[in-house]
């Protein structure tokens, strides 16, 4: 009898299917709005993707800034309706596009998938607690500096300098949860101490010695 092939969640999530689709963003192109029905999940293949909700009185805010690898829009899989928020491409974007049903049939069937997305889920879920503790208890400096080190992904991968796609300093004001001007500030003093750099085109070059603002007291 011929063997069963093993589930393999990576080529699940890299190749097209029944519920599953490829589909292509350009930078700045929307992938939803909110207040959308809520009846699908992405996964970055390619690119970053940014998440901002619209107040009532029109106030917008940055949620966060996702990169390859990680999961949005997945509140229909607990039963939301609507899109809370609006996902757009900051550059051009390769993501994998699941409906909920197909989602929910490979989340019961499949375990070595089921485990990798709680995992994940999990890990996005301390990422936020540590958000709302810097939020809390570190100064606007220290917020700034710590958003930088993580689109960069030090500690990952042990390299001491990054180059990331540059954030404009209005979503960071907002991720920060400061002004435009201030984030102005730091990062022209981030400059000059040589923690950042910015290189021709979209990349802005991000180095270790930036920890020193974090570790500072």
């Amino acid at each position: 009898m011929r063997a069963l092939r093993k589930f393999d969640p990576q080529e699940f999530l890299s190749t097209i299917g029944i519920g599953r689709t490829i589909v292509a963003f350009p930078k700045k192109k929307a992938i939803f709005i909110q207040g959308d029905l809520s009846d699908s999940v992405f996964y970055i293949q390619k690119g970053r993707v940014r998440l901002a909700i619209v107040s009532q009185s029109g106030n917008e805010a940055t949620i966060s800034i996702l990169n390859e690898g990680d999961f949005f829009g997945e509140g229909g899989l607990a039963g939301q309706l609507l899109r809370l928020c609006s996902a757009t491409a900051m550059t051009d974007c390769t993501v994998m596009r699941i409906d909920k049903k197909s989602m929910m049939e490979v989340l019961h069937r499949e375990h070595a998938f089921s485990n990798m997305f709680v995992t994940y889920l999990l890990t996005r879920n301390i990422r936020y607690e540590e958000d709302l503790i810097d939020q809390l208890f570190n100064p606007s400096e220290k917020r700034l500096a710590r958003i930088l080190l993580l689109q960069a992904h030090f500690g990952k991968e042990g390299r001491s300098e990054v180059a990331i796609p540059k954030i404009d300093q209005e979503t960071l004001a907002q991720m920060v949860g400061t002004t435009r001007g201030r984030v102005n500030f730091f990062m022209n003093r981030f400059r000059k101490l040589g923690f950042i750099d910015y290189h021709s085109g979209d990349a802005m070059q991000i180095n270790s010695s930036l920890l020193s603002i974090v570790l500072q007291d």
